[in-house]
């Protein structure tokens, strides 16, 4: 069996483990949208964009850093684990208990005044996350992607379960959003459970020689996942900041930023589909990396990425009519023009991954960091250039100039110091091809919705075979 099939059977593993249950996570737009008006809902989402730019500092970069010192010859595994895990449990308690006392200030920072519990909640699902990122990656290292997959499914079980208990069965008004917060916090104590065997067997550990090489190499990356977080989240974060009043009328910007971060979910499918392959990439790079022909499979694994995303583009963005109904509440609908631009921006995002295996692999981990702060400064910029311009349509073209700035720095540094040969006409016009389709097929305007469907359906089946037949031969040769 060729390496590139292991590589597509894993990440189908891993999107059981992480695509799956995100898409339920998905799923769960529909009951936030029914309960909660745009106003609070773009509170939800606010805070949550700041955990996500703060969980990467929790965890430091060590999940990057144990695959890549775990992995070196003659390397103790369980060594590095103990390493690693001391450096994520010292700074995220730390972080944890300097947040939790000053709660106050920050729930007022947060424009949640009075909600210091609120804090106090988030603080914990961040803490829990970052207790267990380590014992994630050791499961994709010993390549267990099934009890990994277990783990992330059982945890969004309970998500949902505390999500529709809360929020249909003892709702109350007075409670407001931290039902949705409160929900995350009793899935994530699962995990505690689910890891309870690797986590006692966890001893802190310091070592003079190793410690300080782990901490040097994760730095950047930590540098570099907060450089991209903030491209991620920081239009949802900047929106009513920036949005000039009364730019959509009669609406405040909580309003709008509850509008965007709705429509935004539909781009984070392919988001989940980019961290899918990248649980199951990360290790794959690493453990191929002095195979002699490791540049011809990278190049191959990129390319089939990127016709994977494509198809995944294509089959989003023409059903929009059928799954605009995910978001409950038709005041969602109006932003529904930016998802197209987002799920190519994250297209684009995904690729950037994929290319970055050349600084992880020569430990040149700071060009990352020069590359994602170079897209947070087109972020900030843009942002503060376009909201005003174009609301939370001009966010989602600086998500797309930013993604691909990023890539194209990316795959110019990587040809000098770890020439790979990526196949970039071809993929770019499959990406071009597919975008092309997307525009033409949305000046067909059809009111039935049967014929509708069966009419993108028909295009969607087309577009497969298309493909099939350019890329058969090629699919035949990487599987052998």
């Amino acid at each position: 069996m060729g390496k590139i099939r292991i590589l597509a059977g894993e990440t189908v593993l891993y999107g059981l483990g992480s695509i799956l249950p995100r898409f339920l996570n998905f799923l769960l737009v529909r009951l936030h949208t029914d309960v909660y008006p745009p106003e609070e809902y773009g509170v939800i989402t606010k805070l949550f964009a700041y955990v996500a730019v703060i969980n990467i500092i929790f965890m430091f970069g060590m999940e990057t850093a144990y695959f890549r010192f775990a992995t070196k010859p003659g390397a103790d595994e369980k060594r590095i684990f103990n390493l690693t895990q001391t450096v994520v449990v010292f700074i995220s308690l730390s972080l944890s208990i300097i947040f939790i006392l000053l709660s106050n200030p920050i729930a007022d920072v947060f424009e949640i005044p009075g909600k210091a519990e609120l804090v106090i909640w988030l603080v914990a699902v961040m803490f829990i996350d970052a207790v267990v990122a380590i014992p994630f990656a050791r499961l994709r290292l010993e390549k267990k992607a099934t009890r990994f997959a277990i783990g992330k499914l059982v945890n969004i079980g309970i998500l949902i379960g505390f999500n529709l208990y809360f929020l249909k069965i003892a709702f109350n008004p007075s409670v407001g959003i931290d039902y949705v917060v409160i929900a995350n916090v009793l899935a994530n104590v699962f995990y505690l459970l689910f890891f309870i065997k690797s986590l006692l067997s966890w001893r802190p550990a310091f070592d003079k020689q190793i410690s300080p090489a782990v901490l040097s190499y994760a730095y950047p990356v930590m540098l570099t996942g907060l450089a991209g977080m903030t491209n991620e989240t920081f239009s949802r974060q900047t929106l009513d900041w920036w949005l000039p009043e009364n730019f959509y009328p009669g609406q405040t910007a909580e309003y709008s930023l509850g509008i965007f971060g709705a429509c935004y979910k539909f781009a984070m499918l392919m988001s989940l589909a980019v961290q899918a392959f990248r649980y199951a990439a990360e290790p794959f790079f690493f453990s191929n990396a002095t195979d002699k022909g490791s540049p011809t499979l990278f190049a191959n694994v990129n390319h089939y990425f990127i016709i994977v995303c494509c198809v995944l583009f294509l089959g989003v963005c023409i059903n929009l009519d059928i799954l605009k109904y995910f978001l409950g509440s038709d005041k969602y609908w109006e932003g529904l023009s930016i998802v197209p631009i987002l799920l190519l921006g994250y297209l684009f995002l995904g690729v950037y991954y994929n290319l970055s295996a050349w600084f992880k692999l020569t430990d040149k981990t700071f060009y990352g960091t020069i590359i994602t702060l170079g897209g947070a400064v087109i972020t900030i910029v843009a942002n503060y250039i376009l909201i005003p311009q174009a609301g939370y349509l001009g966010s989602s073209w600086v998500t797309l100039i930013c993604y691909f700035s990023m890539t194209a720095a990316c795959y110019f540094l990587g040809q000098r110091f770890y020439p790979i040969p990526y196949k970039v006409l071809k993929s770019m016009g499959y990406i071009t091809v597919t975008v092309a389709i997307v525009y033409v097929v949305g000046f067909f305007s059809i009111e039935n919705q049967w014929l509708a469907t069966g009419f993108h359906a028909v295009v969607f089946l087309l577009y497969l075979f298309i493909i099939y037949l350019l890329e058969r031969k090629a699919f035949k040769q990487a599987s052998n």
